[in-house]
């Protein structure tokens, strides 16, 4: 009887599963707007006091996005304020929604990649992964790794589309 052999294996072919980029975070929310007196303006002398007394703990382990719900003009050192006392505690926040900061992780993940693995070699990226926008993700993905790789191929070893080819 022969034996079986994982002809994939054998290719040479490297495999990156998008869902390796998804965000290992649980993503959070802050509205700055429960800060904005009389849900109109922010009055620095208020809004410095509550950065001293909230509980910035509450977030750990957690990825911020920083965001005001209403048509308020929130100033610029409001979010510089609010992420430097995040920062603080060592959580990782950014200003905007939930799907930015998504995106901003993703490309953080893909920008770990060791490129000392990928080095002109032939590349598979599998696509289905539940992770937001998979447009961006794919994209960045590939603007990533064309400079370092042979090819760059989408889909399964089985049944690929091909993307680039040095």
């Amino acid at each position: 009887m022969e034996t079986i052999r994982n002809k994939v294996k054998e290719s040479g072919l490297v495999q990156l599963d998008l869902a390796h980029y998804k965000p290992k975070y649980n993503l959070v929310g802050l509205d700055l707007a429960g800060q904005l007196w009389q849900g109109l303006v922010l009055k620095e002398k208020d809004f410095r006091a509550w950065i001293k007394t909230h509980d910035w703990k509450q977030y750990l382990g957690s990825a911020v996005y920083i965001f005001c719900s209403t048509e308020a003009i929130i100033p610029t050192w409001a979010f510089m304020l609010v992420s430097s006392a995040l920062q603080s505690e060592d959580i990782y926040s950014q200003v905007g929604t939930e799907l930015d900061l998504a995106k901003a992780l993703i490309q953080e993940e893909i920008c770990n990649i060791n490129v000392e693995e990928i080095l002109d070699q032939r590349v598979i990226v599998k696509g289905c992964a539940d992770i937001p926008d998979p447009a961006f993700a794919m994209s960045y993905l590939v603007r990533f790794l064309q400079p370092y790789v042979k090819s760059i191929m989408y889909g399964e070893p089985c049944s690929t589309v091909p993307i680039f080819k040095k």
